[in-house]
């Protein structure tokens, strides 16, 4: 039995509006423009699947006035890649995304302040393991939900997903914002990846792209300038249209760009489930009126789960984590840059890794206010960095791994970026490359992969590691020697000892140690008395870590 389906479009100062669609064999459907600047119309449909598109008079400054120009929906939820049209699906009598039924939803899942993030390219992460250009999919990544349990991570990050053109990109070009990317698999499969995640107590976190999009997305097509800035602000940053989240319109009572950016936002929350956004350049909107008004509707839309919102501000600053910030926590490129140079011996300067290890050094507040990496998709992997320098095999796995050591022991949330946690040595690149699994056959590659998991589940179990307590108890910048310790008040106590030097300490000398009694010394997997001084021998470029027995 058909039912009446609506259709509609929000284009306020166009002045006409068409459907056409495979239901009238592509013939236009008159549509009527409200005062609420909506143009609507109704087709009665039986259940099954659509395709169509709008017919509009556009108003953006590079077509001819008023002239007509056929769009995609800007709030379709699924496109046909061929034929590039929207596709509606109808249900019952009514329009649907799909038919998936949540299993997972009850799971407790971590605080912010537990959280270990592991940040992922959907296509590159797995799938087809035998074929090195085989592309990942959503399913192949459930498959992989063990072995990341078995790290310990705890969330994932998601690069984009929203769909682009084409079938391989990073995803900082979404041209439909509703819409998720066809090449990774359909929305069934997207949400059951999300609730597999759950099911294992991982969080999912999406990158979300609200600077700019694509430059043909939908929008643009319809009335440039009523949502996006006219022409860039920052040139040399530019990545598409900007959306203008200053813009009013008062006849309406409406910020176009925000009321678009808001529809999607509570539409990935409601309907996707997803557990916290990374904003991308957020530097570039800049307007925290606009990022404390979205934030908030994404928590609201989210109840009462924990949901986590992060800036990648760079450089970043402490004002948007802060008492008045909108976000809760920034990405921490100052600790990438700091620890990368003292890793690969290009610098020694105790007072900007102290700033970096303790960001409450730098005016942050608290622990989840930043998001710590040794690396992200926007670097070289550290092995690209070290094997630049000549540093390679052992020696370059030795001084990951003191990095490793800072980055789950420092103030704030670390974050993993895939295939680090072995070694992995590809360059950066935007085309597809696959991370190399084979390599966890090598036992350096394994033992890199057993230290991240070891101190990942370290910081699980040592509270200590969730807090702002740190002290910096023993410094010698002269044989480039720092050691700190983290606590809590449950009696949880951590001490990381950092050799940044080519060598080897035999019988140096601790003062000032935290604590006098039995201490458990965890890379070395040993225990020992310490009295005011702790006496140990040291390697080039080690941590040691010590846990209160």
């Amino acid at each position: 039995m058909a039912s009446p389906i609506e259709f509609s479009l929000f284009a306020p100062y166009n002045k006409g509006a068409k459907l056409i669609g495979c239901f009238s064999n592509w013939e236009e459907i008159p549509m009527e423009k409200g005062k609420d600047g909506y143009f609507r119309t109704k087709v009665e449909l039986e259940d099954g699947v659509y395709q169509y598109k709008f017919r509009v008079q556009s108003k953006s400054w590079f077509f001819e006035p008023d002239q007509w120009v056929d769009v995609i929906d800007p709030y379709a939820t699924d496109i046909d890649n061929p034929t590039q049209n929207a596709v509606a699906r109808v249900k019952d009598g009514q329009r649907i995304l799909d038919t998936y039924v949540w299993q997972h939803d009850d799971k407790p899942l971590p605080s912010d302040r537990e959280l270990v993030i592991y940040e992922m390219h959907v296509g590159d992460f797995s799938g087809g393991e035998d074929d090195p250009h085989a592309r990942g999919k959503y399913k192949h990544v459930v498959e992989k939900l063990d072995y990341l349990c078995e790290l310990g991570v705890n969330a994932i990050e998601l690069m984009p997903v929203k769909e682009y053109p084409g079938d391989h990109s990073w995803g900082y070009n979404p041209r439909h914002f509703f819409a998720t990317e066809s090449s990774y698999g359909s929305t069934d499969e997207l949400k059951n990846l999300i609730d597999e995640c759950h099911a294992k107590g991982i969080r999912v976190i999406m990158d979300g792209i609200y600077n700019h999009s694509e430059a043909e997305s939908p929008l643009t097509q319809i009335d440039h300038d009523y949502w996006y800035h006219h022409e860039p602000r920052d040139p040399d940053n530019n990545w598409g249209p900007e959306f203008n989240y200053e813009f009013y319109d008062e006849n309406l009572e409406t910020y176009p760009a925000r009321k678009f950016i808001g529809d999607n936002v509570r539409f990935w929350v409601e309907e996707f489930h997803i557990d916290g956004i990374r904003f991308d350049a957020a530097r570039q909107i800049a307007n925290y009126d606009f990022m404390h008004w979205i934030v908030n509707e994404a928590k609201q839309k989210a109840s009462m789960k924990p949901f986590y919102t992060v800036a990648e501000h760079i450089p970043e600053t402490t004002s948007i984590t802060n008492v008045d910030g909108p976000m809760d926590g920034c990405w921490h490129d100052s600790f990438y840059h700091d620890v990368l140079a003292h890793i690969c011996g290009d610098t020694f300067d105790l007072e900007r890794l102290k700033d970096v290890i303790d960001c409450k050094r730098q005016g942050f507040l608290g622990a989840t206010n930043v998001v710590n990496y040794l690396t992200n998709h926007d670097h070289n992997h550290l092995m690209v960095e070290l094997g630049d320098r000549q540093i390679f095999d052992e020696e370059a796995f030795r001084r990951i791994k003191l990095g490793v050591a800072l980055l789950m022991t420092a103030v704030g949330v670390p974050l993993v970026w895939m295939g680090e946690e072995f070694g992995e040595y590809k360059p950066k690149t935007t085309e597809s490359a696959k991370i190399e699994w084979g390599l966890l056959g090598n036992d350096l590659n394994r033992g890199l992969f057993e230290y991240y998991k070891g101190l990942i589940n370290l910081r699980k179990h040592n509270h200590a590691l969730y807090t702002e307590n740190i002290d910096f108890f023993h410094e010698n910048p002269e044989a480039k020697v720092v050691a700190y310790t983290r606590w809590n008040d449950e009696g949880s106590r951590v001490v990381v000892i950092a050799n940044f030097s080519e060598n080897f300490l035999a019988g140096y000398s601790v003062d000032n140690f935290p604590a006098a009694g039995k201490w458990h010394e965890w890379t070395g997997n040993y225990d020992l008395e310490s009295g005011e001084d702790m006496l140990l021998d040291i390697g080039p470029y080690e941590a040691k870590v010590f846990v209160w027995q």
